[in-house]
């Protein structure tokens, strides 16, 4: 086998960045305002306008916005938060620093999502907040899960940073209820890094942008613009979450193009599908059968080890020695380090997430790519198998 140079490594993702989106960053640098100013606040209403919210605050991350949401609504000792373990760290890692107890609910085993069941299973009198994961592009089905919170009278935060351009019964993800997004280089769109909470509860909209910036409840451009005192007072103690003017300008840029990335991912997708068929080895994410539009953030897939003759993490070696890099979404939370030896969920408790755990991986999938880097990708698989 070959050496594998570094132009000829094909990667997981790749952020798509445009000669457009340079000259967005270096108009603001020039600007002297790259702080939070006025790209931020063309950013949120673009957004809103985009997703059909009512009110967005551009933050610097997902994590912060999650952190700002289960501040605002109050998550603390004694509470319970219910989230699928088959997610990213952060938001598990917030409940426990908030002082409350995660709760996990089991995913359905082929599209790796929670539903209304699994979270009733859950549900105790210290259950404070409900976060479903929109899964790798796909959309959960929120009307179960908001009939369920209703009845209960639980808070739902859809954490949707897989899901910018995703439709739900013929809405966009995002135009409706309350949910975060990720700009990280990976997902469908990228500030760098950066996060967008998008809500129609005007009560907690005010809180989200109260805390991000110190509890002062207007930051360094409102005072600038509207001639405000230079301090401000504190209304609450907050924290340093604003987004910053130089990502506004990126991820405003690249949201302009979100359809068109997304339509390059869905064809890409439909070519992974079709040549999918000539590996047995490897089984693909289920369609959820009620309606919605894919965006297409990633594209997994379970390879079954038993008739593979390998592991799942000895495939994504020999991919990476092959010039394939690949992804794994996620590591369960529950097995851990951490939450194996201080969480109640015992292993083996969620069927459905700990198949999968040692199966997923994520192919290449960016709007870089090439129908020819599918292929390529196809036909490694098949040489290793």
């Amino acid at each position: 086998m070959r050496a594998i140079t570094g132009c000829d490594f094909l990667p997981f993702s790749r952020p798509s960045i445009s000669q457009a989106d340079i000259d967005a960053v270096s108009e603001v640098l020039r600007s002297g305002w790259i702080t939070t100013g006025s790209r931020a606040a063309a950013f949120e209403q673009a957004f809103c306008d985009y997703v059909g919210c009512r009110s967005a605050v551009g933050l610097s991350s997902a994590t912060a916005g999650m952190h700002l949401a289960l501040k605002a609504l109050g998550v603390g000792e004694g509470d319970e938060v219910i989230t699928p373990s088959m997610t990213w760290v952060s938001t598990v890692n917030l409940i426990v620093l908030m002082g409350a107890a995660p709760v996990f609910a089991d995913v359905d085993r082929d599209t790796l999502m929670v539903s209304g069941d699994t979270i009733a299973r859950c549900i105790t009198p210290r259950t404070k907040v409900i976060i479903p994961v929109h899964f790798a592009g796909s959309a959960v089905d929120m009307e179960s899960v908001m009939q369920l919170a209703r009845r209960q009278n639980i808070f739902v935060v859809e954490d949707a940073a897989h899901a910018l351009g995703a439709e739900y019964r013929e809405r966009l993800i995002g135009g409706s209820g309350t949910s975060i997004f990720s700009f990280h280089p990976i997902k469908n769109i990228t500030a760098g890094e950066g996060g967008m909470f998008c809500s129609d509860d005007a009560e907690l909209l005010n809180s989200v942008r109260r805390l991000k910036f110190h509890g002062l409840g207007v930051d360094a451009y409102d005072r600038h613009t509207q001639g405000r005192s230079p301090q401000a007072q504190v209304q609450e103690p907050g924290y340093k979450y604003n987004m910053t003017d130089v990502s506004a300008a990126l991820g405003l840029s690249q949201l302009g193009r979100i359809e068109e990335f997304n339509s390059k991912r869905t064809a890409l997708a439909m070519r992974y599908q079709d040549r999918l068929r000539e590996v047995d080895e490897l089984i693909e994410l289920s369609v959820p059968n009620y309606p919605f539009r894919h965006a297409w953030h990633l594209f997994i897939v379970r390879l079954d080890t038993d008739r593979a003759g390998m592991s799942r993490d000895d495939f994504m070696v020999k991919l990476k020695a092959r010039g394939i890099g690949t992804g794994l979404h996620f590591f369960p939370v529950h097995l851990q380090k951490y939450y194996r030896e201080n969480a109640t969920t015992e292993p083996g408790s969620l069927v459905n997430t700990e198949w999968n755990a040692g199966r997923i991986l994520s192919l290449p999938l960016f709007p870089g790519m090439t129908v020819d880097d599918v292929d390529r990708v196809i036909d490694t698989i098949k040489e290793i198998l």
